[in-house]
């Protein structure tokens, strides 16, 4: 067996709308965006010919419209979404068990044990893009390295480029051989690390650092002094290549989490909470994934001085739904003052345990946690008619217990997630279910 690791990043191209485009071929070539188009909706996804026009995903649609007038938008069907991600993570099941999905689109696997069976990394992401492409007729891109970080980044350099004359088809498959990551790494925008952002790049640029490279002839030293400490040493090691994290299954996942580092400050209240809403969705997809529920939920604000707080709390109920999760927060949400600037917002949950019943899709306990109700179903309910049986698998050199599918229980999204009407939501009788006919973001 190699000494090395061998991680796939499998991130599906323009995933919501490349889902549209097969239940409207007739689009195909056109500009298409998925969003509310609305005067206060917001773009979920563009396909390449919308981004030649430079629209892009959390734009707003007042301003993807006026960069792309002719773009044919779409409303989301979340419930769909679902439904295809769970095909894709079947495929992915077909060529390891060590998965960790970071959202409907996109996962790390690890298929350092696969080799024996279906070659190395490079042939296991093409089997794995083509089979994608044959049985789903969705298109994928897969980055190959050593460690996460860098097949995260190689995955992005696979993809498809828009530009002004047309749309160049990128690598499709890109792998970083070990021994070559910092030839690869070094010549990458700054920002490319994951932690940069403007705040930091902008103290990175007033020290002459552009380039990946330029960080590493800086110094470990220069660089704690310039960003701090922690924030600093993490920079450089991902400038060098270093990234030991471990492809994090159901089984050793210890917290799952989302942040982001806002390119401006969040200054008022409801673009606050939009993001919320927006990365307690990621959170829970992610939960629901993973088949679980948390006890313990946690949200993190940075402000514009780099002030941070966290705030923990702990419901009566484990927490499976990002509906609930919201709610949960609402008392922690009203004491946050964003008016002298938010630049970053991060939710994370914890103390992971089985999903307990749940309420129904309109119902939700007072302190925000999911409680059970007599005319609800089950989530065990819900996984019968939503996944298929688990069963067990040798062929990967252990014995585990492993789904073909992963269970998916679709709830319906605050409204202030909402695309079109922020003051509510759109729903439909599937399967004898309420499912989500709007996207959340």
């Amino acid at each position: 067996m190699s000494e090395y690791r061998t991680i796939l990043h499998v991130d599906m191209d323009a995933f919501f709308v490349s889902v549209e485009m097969r239940r409207h071929p007739e689009l195909v070539g056109q500009p298409v965006v998925v969003g509310g188009a609305g005067t206060r909706g917001v773009v979920a996804a563009a396909n390449y010919e919308a981004r030649r026009y430079g629209v892009f995903s959390a734009m707003a649609s007042s301003k993807a419209r006026r960069l792309c007038p002719q773009a044919v938008f779409l409303s989301g069907d979340y419930a769909e979404y679902s439904k295809v991600s769970t095909q894709v993570h079947t495929i992915f099941n077909q060529f390891t068990p060590f998965i960790e999905p970071i959202a409907l689109d996109e996962a790390f696997l690890d298929v350092t044990g696969s080799a024996h069976l279906f070659g190395d990394g490079t042939a296991i992401g093409w089997k794995i893009k083509e089979q994608i492409q044959n049985e789903l007729d969705l298109p994928c891109s897969v980055g190959v390295a050593t460690s996460k970080f860098i097949a995260k980044l190689a995955s992005k350099k696979a993809k498809p480029i828009p530009t002004s004359s047309g749309i160049n088809q990128g690598h499709g498959v890109l792998r970083i051989m070990p021994g070559e990551e910092l030839n690869f790494l070094h010549p990458l925008p700054v920002q490319a690390l994951w932690g940069v952002g403007p705040a930091t790049l902008a103290k990175l640029e007033r020290l002459g650092v552009r380039l990946v490279g330029d960080l590493v002839e800086l110094g470990e030293e220069t660089l704690v002094r310039a960003v701090g400490k922690a924030h600093g040493r993490h920079l450089f090691a991902l400038a060098n290549g270093i990234d030991d994290r471990s492809v994090q299954t159901a089984r050793d996942l210890k917290s799952i989490g989302h942040e982001e580092t806002f390119s401006h400050d969040i200054t008022d209240r409801v673009a606050m909470r939009r993001e919320i809403v927006r990365l307690t969705d990621a959170v829970s997809s992610r939960l629901r994934a993973h088949d679980c529920a948390a006890r313990t939920l946690t949200l993190k604000i940075r402000y514009s001085n780099f002030e941070t707080i966290a705030r923990s709390i702990t419901p009566g109920s484990p927490l499976a739904s990002a509906p609930a999760m919201v709610k949960a927060l609402d008392p922690v949400i009203e004491k946050i003052d964003p008016t002298i600037g938010i630049r970053l917002i991060g939710v994370s949950v914890s103390g992971f345990v089985e999903p307990v019943e749940q309420l129904s899709l309109l119902d939700f306990g007072g302190d925000g946690s999911e409680q059970s109700a007599g005319t609800a179903r089950t989530s065990a309910d819900l996984e019968r008619e939503w996944s298929p049986q688990v069963r067990r698998s040798t062929r990967f050199g252990r014995s585990l217990e492993r789904t073909r599918s992963i269970p998916q229980v679709l709830w319906l999204r605050p409204v202030d997630a909402s695309w079109d009407n922020p003051r509510g939501v759109r729903v439909k009788k599937n399967l004898g279910m309420l499912c989500l006919r709007s996207c959340s973001l």
